[in-house]
């Protein structure tokens, strides 16, 4: 069915596109890029409400000082492909039985297909004393945009005493970001001659450093060699920032708690499916989207997709596993609109450049069972220059003038990089 275009339409009117896509983050963009290729410009439609669009994996940097807030953002009007509509809301509810989607104000818009990209929700407030501990100095976190540079702040303004990192127990998205804030935190207190009074505290709700042995391996080594504090099974449940404590509790003795005081801390939220889907039949039993994880297609409802950190897909929610997700969901959905069998499968693949210094990164990349899935020609579990280059120069660029042009993409995206001849 053609798809109506309502410019100035009232709260009350009803609006249709063949190819509705909810959120404009990056897995959001992506895919209204590729399906404007598919159906036609006309016939797609983007329900965001941020008029900023952000970089995120690059707020790692801008948390140790290496890169800007400002460079990591964008107007969202610039990246939406021309001649999609775009619905400035929030989605306010999903019936996939009625094949519409409702927004905050109270507009009705139906849909052929429907491709959900809602990303997942941060929970500062599951931390007794925040998210109001944020207004105190000496303490940060990387995933929000409202508290980036509080992590640049307490950094430059450390004496001495303890840096403490968190990691939460619940998912996350960028399993590695909690603790790459800790190698660069420690790169910088040695540059500033600081390290010596410093103790680098890492504690993890999970009972490993990384998910994957083959890099956890390597990692080990690195803290070992810089001499960081890791204790695993160790979850943050309070913070008193007027005192500078940090409350933890221990996973493995319940009711058990020990209390870090702090110079520097670096939080990482407790982390959650996005309530929209949470309250909506297209949600597992724990709230993330109830995806086919081969062809990215909804269990029960054939014509709703999804991608991102808001689905139930077993592997590390990055930004390369949207690249990946990206070109399977695209040939899944043509596939489908000719009537066809889905005939690309998603293996899992995922990234994640764990900068160990303000030079060096280790890439890793592996499947949905935890295998290494390589690019490169040599281990990549190694620290290496090149691959810092790649995490802090090269990737944005591709990021913005390639992945959310639905230009760049696929099965392993590394691989893209090798052909564009970046040896």
């Amino acid at each position: 069915m053609a798809a109506l275009r309502h410019l100035n339409s009232p709260a009350s009117a009803k609006q249709h596109y063949k190819m509705l896509v909810l959120g404009g983050g990056s897995g959001g963009i992506t895919m209204s890029s590729r399906m404007k290729r598919l159906v036609g410009a006309e016939n797609v439609a983007v329900v965001e409400p941020s008029e900023i669009h952000y970089y995120q994996p690059i707020w790692t940097l801008v948390g140790a000082g290496a890169k800007t807030v400002a460079s990591s953002g964008r107007p969202t009007a610039s990246l939406m492909p021309s001649g999609v509509k775009w619905v400035k809301s929030k989605v306010q509810e999903i019936n996939p039985e009625t094949n519409t989607v409702r927004t905050d104000d109270g507009t009705v818009i139906s849909y052929e297909y429907l491709i959900v990209a809602l990303g997942l929700e941060l929970h500062y407030e599951k931390i007794k004393g925040l998210p109001e501990g944020f207004g105190h100095p000496k303490i940060g976190s990387n995933y929000s945009v409202q508290t980036v540079e509080k992590t640049w702040k307490a950094l430059q303004d450390f004496k001495e005493g303890n840096a403490v990192f968190t990691f939460p127990n619940t998912p996350v998205k960028c399993a590695g970001a909690p603790q790459k804030i800790m190698y660069l935190s420690d790169a910088y207190l040695r540059k500033t001659g600081k390290r010596a009074k410093a103790n680098m505290i890492y504690n993890t709700s999970l009972p490993v450093l990384f998910g994957i042995k083959k890099y956890a391996d390597s990692l080990w080594e690195i803290v070992k060699k810089r001499d960081l504090q890791i204790n695993l099974r160790h979850n943050l449940i309070e913070v008193r920032a007027d005192k500078q404590e940090a409350v933890f509790e221990n996973l493995d003795k319940p009711g058990e708690t020990k209390v870090f005081e702090y110079e520097m801390l670096h939080v990482t939220p407790p982390m959650g499916p996005s309530s929209v889907i949470k309250g909506s039949p297209l949600a597992d039993e724990i709230g993330w989207l109830d995806l086919n994880k081969e062809t990215l297609q909804h269990t029960k409802y054939p014509n709703v997709f999804g991608i991102g950190d808001c689905t139930n897909l077993p592997t590390a929610k990055t930004g390369a596993a949207v690249a990946a997700q990206s070109a399977v969901l695209s040939r899944t959905i043509s596939k489908i609109l000719k009537k066809e069998k889905p005939d690309k499968k998603y293996d899992g693949y995922t990234s994640c450049p764990l900068v160990t210094s303000y030079n060096t990164v280790i890439l890793a990349e592996f499947d949905y069972n935890g295998q290494p899935l390589e690019t490169f020609p040599f281990n990549q579990a190694k620290e290496r220059r090149l691959m810092y280059h790649m995490k802090a120069d090269v990737m944005p660029h591709l990021y913005w003038h390639g992945l959310l042009r639905g230009l760049w993409g696929g099965p392993g995206p590394y691989r893209k990089i090798m052909h564009l001849g970046m040896k």
